[in-house]
């Protein structure tokens, strides 16, 4: 029975070079038997949590391998990296921050002298050019250097391309690798689970290449055989080269590396000697507590702090809580107004550290605290916290300068090909004519989700049964939903303890003096990360600017925060009840 693992699968987060989705390549690999599948996107892991995750789904004996493949600028030839420990998967993810933070947003610049400094414990595999490509004849001296410096954690990839000298070609190799000390290892080059994305593929090279697939000649791929192959395919196409599909068995097994093993440490905060993280949040719950009630506490508020602060010892959650309070704190001091939102207005610790306003214990309030932090769910709690959109940029730089950027910095958000953008693109790629591809997109098709969008067609005044309109449909429905490029977070903040650099790569936001990391919230809530919500509310700078018009009290003192506005005030009420909501600040859910 044949054995195989492949090592060289890109995803669908090799932007606009690979038709498949991380989770169709798992599922496809776990169906055809294959021992492990590793996800080695272009300079990235932004796709390596989902095919992790999917891994876990899927079960059974599939091993998902994250690595990335990386892409040099000193013209080093590709090579597929594979941590084999924690240590050095720390050592890959600061390899590519490395690179990408000196490149502009979407580049990574590295050498191959970056890699050997970051070389402990990768194991490699070296991608040779394929016939016709730049770089063949330097590359045998190129392969010396990288086996010299990496022997006995070093192979050669070997692609059957289905040339007319392919068996040739893999013969070159086989003698060039001995020669170098880096052993022949049967990989595919995998840029799609099934033979049926090839059309699709073509698409998107074209949209890389800005040109139509007619102009794209020999930029495409000569046939649809970069897809997943099963372990008996590959011994057929391997069996004049002995040990080559046995070695992606070896290599995978020295892979000791899984994402289940990147533990999350929160951020150590400033706590007085002598005192637990614990000890502190309870201090500074209920000298919260004083001011916030001052008409005195009941029985019952203090058991609700006290449950509230029990649980969150329990769950292991003070430092986060801490971490908002630090933020809110600072900003405070700034004159910068802000308020904390959502479930966590159900929680009174949050109320007695001035993360809130509203005292969630009134009578006729539900206290729904279980919303915000459960034993059940086992989560961190989210909260999420608005500052005056005019200044919020403030406290985002203070939480880079308050960590350093090699702990600090925004989570990733996905843009996806939509509707419109996915035709646009598959159209001109198609080479449709202008005033149809803008017909096309300018028809309502919603998300295309077990509909089809012929009678929209129709309405535009085309045929939606001819073939290249067809062809364009069909071909931008798969399209939709992939990834078109990272962007950064509204404002969600990873912050940890240790060096983030060491657990993902981070890399320059478009915006200056902002670097966001390389995956998005699911991958986050996926792996247990903490992610603090720094949000922007125009809203609050017209609060602001107002208690800045009203005079003084009769004492002197001037409204300066939200918890100062009286509550409950029944003429609102009656306003909203008339629909009469012109110059009321604000109605939320």
């Amino acid at each position: 029975m044949s054995r195989y693992a492949e090592l060289a699968a890109a995803s669908n987060f090799s932007f606009l070079r690979a038709a498949s989705h991380p989770e169709e390549l798992v599922t496809t690999a776990a169906a055809l038997g294959l021992e492990a599948l590793g996800i080695a996107d272009r300079n990235s892991v932004a796709g390596v949590v989902r095919a992790w995750g999917a891994g876990r789904r899927v079960g059974g004996s599939l091993k998902v391998l994250a690595g990335a493949r990386l892409v040099f600028a000193d013209g080093t030839p590709d090579l597929i990296c594979y941590p084999s420990d924690r240590a050095a998967w720390g050592r890959l993810t600061r390899l590519l921050t490395l690179g990408k933070r000196r490149a502009p947003k979407g580049g990574c610049d590295l050498s191959l002298g970056d890699f050997l400094d970051h070389a402990e414990g990768q194991l490699g595999v070296v991608l040779p050019p394929a016939p016709g490509e730049a770089g063949g004849a330097d590359f045998p001296r190129r392969l010396q250097d990288l086996a010299r410096a990496r022997r006995g954690w070093l192979w050669l990839g070997g692609v059957r391309r289905y040339g007319p000298r392919d068996l040739q070609e893999l013969a070159r190799l086989e003698t060039l690798g001995a020669a170098a000390g880096a052993p022949l290892v049967a990989v595919g080059e995998v840029l799609y689970h099934d033979a049926r994305r090839r059309p699709l593929q073509d698409v998107l090279t074209c949209i890389r290449e800005g040109c139509t697939i007619h102009e794209a000649g020999l930029r495409l791929e000569a046939n649809a055989e970069r897809r997943l192959k099963s372990p008996a395919e590959m011994a057929r196409l391997f069996a004049r080269f002995p040990g080559a599909v046995e070695r992606s068995l070896e290599i995978a097994g020295r892979v000791g590396f899984d994402l289940s093993e990147l533990r999350y440490e929160y951020p150590d905060e400033p706590v007085p000697a002598g005192k637990t993280p614990m000890q502190h949040l309870r201090d500074l719950t209920w000298e919260g507590a004083g001011w916030r009630f001052e008409a005195g506490m009941g029985e019952a508020e203090r058991r609700t702090i006290a449950h509230e602060l029990d649980l969150i010892e329990k769950l292991g959650f003070p430092n986060y809580f801490l971490t908002v309070h630090d933020i809110i704190r600072w900003a405070r001091a700034q004159g910068i107004l802000c308020q904390g939102r959502g479930s966590a207005a159900n929680s009174v610790v949050c109320f007695c550290l001035g993360i809130t306003a509203v005292d969630p214990t009134k009578k006729d309030q539900d206290l729904l605290f279980s919303r915000f932090i459960s034993e059940a769910r086992g989560e961190p709690p989210d909260i999420d916290v608005d500052f005056e959109h005019e200044r919020r940029e403030e406290v985002m730089q203070y939480l880079f300068r308050r960590y350093g950027r090699d702990r600090a910095a925004i989570a990733a958000t996905v843009i996806h090909f939509r509707p419109r953008m996915a035709i646009r693109q598959v159209g001109k790629a198609l080479g449709l004519t202008e005033d149809v591809t803008a017909a096309l997109a300018g028809t309502v098709w919603g998300p295309w989700s077990g509909m089809s969008p012929d009678p929209y067609i129709r309405q535009a005044g085309l045929d939606p049964d001819a073939p290249e309109i067809r062809r364009a449909t069909t071909l931008a429905g798969e399209l939709l939903g992939f990834p078109r490029h990272l962007s950064q977070h509204v404002g969600g903040y990873v912050l940890t303890r240790g060096r983030l650099d060491e657990i993902v790569p981070i890399s320059n936001a478009a915006m200056p003096d902002r670097t966001f990391i390389e995956w998005d919230k699911d991958d986050i809530d996926t792996l247990g990360l903490m992610k603090v919500d720094i949000l922007a509310l125009g809203m609050l700078t017209a609060l602001r600017k107002a208690f800045e018009m009203i005079p003084p009290r009769a004492d002197g003192t001037r409204l300066t925060d939200i918890a100062q506005v009286p509550q409950e005030v029944p003429q609102v009420y009656d306003m909203l009840c008339r629909a009469d909501s012109v110059g009321v600040f604000q109605v939320e859910s």
